[in-house]
């Protein structure tokens, strides 16, 4: 069974360094709500992290195994831990907002011996350097008001260290209030006392942590409250906090409900390729319809957000100094590059081309209303031409004809602006749409499929039908003729015992280095596996069936990859490298049309990335 692809998100998305420079105006017009993964980094496992150990040990001991033989990392027993626990054996549907209650009361159901459990837990956390960047701006009083579910001390001892690297005049003297302190709290938010934290579900040495359904239901009335009114006369930004207390977000729907609540704007971060829950949708959709203009924020992590906003700001020498202390190091390092031939051997070879030239402008769009870049594809799909478009919010960025754009959004209100410049290195909408552009260049006129995901892009290998005879067949497979001769077996066909389809592929990426554009691929073998259904009363039997698919394919993929050495490794590069960039500067363009427009055109070169050195000039040929 197929299913149409969820509806797209109704808010504006925004990069965390556009984020990061609307802070930087805003700061102390804005409440933070930090939910567990903002500690993630700091070593303390996040609400997810638990659902996911108390399912695995609960699994282990309804099926008589022992712990170390289920391993919840593999992508096979995770499909098999969510399909037992989907709506049964005594758990909620998978992604309720109830689970990770449930699932905690199921594994200790002494309310003593979950608090052990978080004891436990919250001792293991070092802080951050996201908790550093936050702790300074706590200090240089840019971080007001604070929320959080967590139970660690993380913010309180970060900004202690904090405070002490000031004059005693400038330190925060940071204000906690849980469960136990209530009244303080109240006092500190009254007064307007600065800086606060509240901590809703209790500190972590608290007699009173909440954190079980029923619990959370009695959440209490006074934190609620001071949570409602300090949101609501400001902005809110949450972050590591997926939505799954009911209580917490019933207060939060109570904050959007006031009249001219959240005047800053909401905040709600998100990784890059998720979703938020259908409660958090809920609540956004709730704050449009009152003219709050959420947004949902993408960044990788806690870490990279308070980065991003480390860099827009001017911090005292001091706070810098202790934030550079743990600074990450770079994953990737300048080093000099040859400038003489080398020799025969050794060779380091990496599967990526360098992108010579690429788009430097794009068509501008403005729209009547906001629209996702989901909204734009479906549009575009509708309209049935052939466009490539990212959304900024209000407006669009794309590639192709001025007759086709505006084909798409012309009826709804939709105006070519005209050429705007692009900047992948900071903007992300920018990169995203050249990242798009570019999988569908290299797919026009050769035997593969570009599939565009959030997840990251793929290019299938689609041969010519046997019995056809006409020269585009001819020139597929000719194109194909080394890749066949690399990989030295089929590659298309149906997988074993599963009768899907599976086709060898590569993954691309649009990755820049040291100035340097590189189209980067990655080879592996894909397998057509039916969508998991949700919407039928078989729904959890047809999950048990794709997860078992699941594990047939990864099972069949392992075999098939194991026996592949460096040797094979090096011809297959090649040969994709010669598929992808068969000249010397190979020129590529996503649209072609002669009308005006702006057509997305890249110029790729032949030679990846530290390859086998040609001694018949000084060029690193790909071979």
């Amino acid at each position: 069974m197929t299913l149409d692809p969820p509806d797209p998100l109704s808010v504006t998305e925004v990069s965390s360094t556009e984020f990061a420079r609307i802070f930087s105006q805003r700061a102390r017009q804005l409440c933070w709500f930090l939910g567990s993964g903002s500690s993630a980094s700091a070593g303390i496992p996040t609400g997810w992290d638990m659902i996911v150990e108390f399912k695995t040990r609960l699994y282990c001991a309804a099926s008589n195994l022992g712990r170390n033989e289920v391993d919840p990392s593999d992508p096979v027993w995770l499909e098999r831990l969510v399909a037992y626990f989907d709506g049964a054996n005594g758990m909620p549907p998978a992604g309720d907002p109830g689970e990770y209650s449930a699932a905690f009361e199921m594994m200790f159901p002494n309310a003593a011996d979950r608090r052990t459990f978080i004891d436990a837990a919250v001792r293991k956390g070092v802080p951050s350097f996201g908790h550093r960047v936050l702790a300074s701006l706590i200090t240089n009083d840019l971080v007001r008001c604070l929320y959080t579910t967590n139970f660690d001390p993380l913010i309180e001892r970060s900004t202690v260290v904090t405070d002490e690297l000031v004059d005693s005049a400038e330190r925060a003297h940071l204000v906690v209030g849980a469960l136990d302190s209530i009244d303080r709290a109240a006092r500190a938010v009254g007064e307007e006392t600065w800086p606060v934290l509240l901590k809703l579900h209790g500190d972590y040495q608290s007699v009173e942590l909440k954190n079980t359904s029923i619990e959370l239901q009695e959440q209490d009335m006074q934190l609620r409250q001071l949570l409602v009114d300090t949101v609501a006369g400001s902005g809110l930004v949450v972050i590591g906090y997926s939505g799954r207390d009911e209580s917490i977000m019933d207060a939060l729907d109570d904050a959007v409900a006031k009249p001219e609540g959240l005047p800053a704007g909401l905040w709600w971060v998100s990784r890059p390729t998720e979703r938020p829950l259908p409660r958090v949708e809920q609540l956004l959709s709730s704050a449009s319809e009152r003219g709050i203009k959420p947004r949902v924020v993408r960044a990788e992590n806690f870490d990279e957000l308070m980065g991003d906003i480390e860099r827009e700001l001017d911090l005292p020498v001091a706070l810098s100094g202790h934030i550079n202390q743990i600074r990450s190091d770079p994953i990737v390092r300048p080093v000099a590059l040859p400038t003489t031939e080398g020799a025969q051997f050794p060779a380091l070879r990496c599967s990526a081309l360098e992108v010579l030239a690429m788009p430097t402008s794009a068509t501008e769009i403005a729209l009547s209303e906001p629209m996702t870049s989901t909204q734009a594809r479906r549009i575009i799909r509708g309209a049935d031409v052939w466009v490539t478009a990212a959304s900024r919010g209000t407006t669009l960025v794309a590639f192709g004809s001025d007759e086709s754009i505006d084909s798409a959004f012309g009826p709804l209100g939709g105006k070519i602006v005209g050429p705007v410049p692009l900047n992948p290195v900071d903007d992300m909408v920018d990169r995203g749409l050249l990242y798009d552009a570019l999988t569908r260049a290299i797919a026009r006129r050769r035997p593969v499929r570009a599939i565009l995901r959030g997840r990251g892009h793929s290019l299938i290998v689609q041969p010519p039908d046997k019995d056809r005879s006409d020269r585009r067949a001819s020139d597929d497979a000719a194109q194909l003729a080394d890749l066949e001769a690399s990989y030295q077996t089929s590659l298309v066909g149906t997988v074993p015992n599963l009768e899907r389809p599976f086709a060898e592929t590569i993954a691309v990426r649009l990755e820049e280095w040291e100035g340097r554009w590189w189209c980067v691929f990655e080879p592996y073998t894909w397998v057509d596996l039916p969508r998991r259904p949700t919407d039928n009363e078989d729904a959890l039997a047809d999950a048990r069936a794709f997860v078992e698919a699941r594990g047939i394919a990864a099972d069949w993929r392992r075999e098939r990859w194991a026996r592949r050495y460096n040797p094979w490794w090096n011809g297959a590069i090649g040969a994709w490298a010669k598929l992808i960039a068969p000249e010397a500067r190979t020129e590529l363009s996503t649209h072609h049309f002669d009308t005006p427009g702006i057509r997305g055109d890249f110029v790729l070169s032949w030679t990846t990335a530290w390859a086998r050195p040609n001694r018949s000039d000084s060029t690193w040929r790909a071979q």
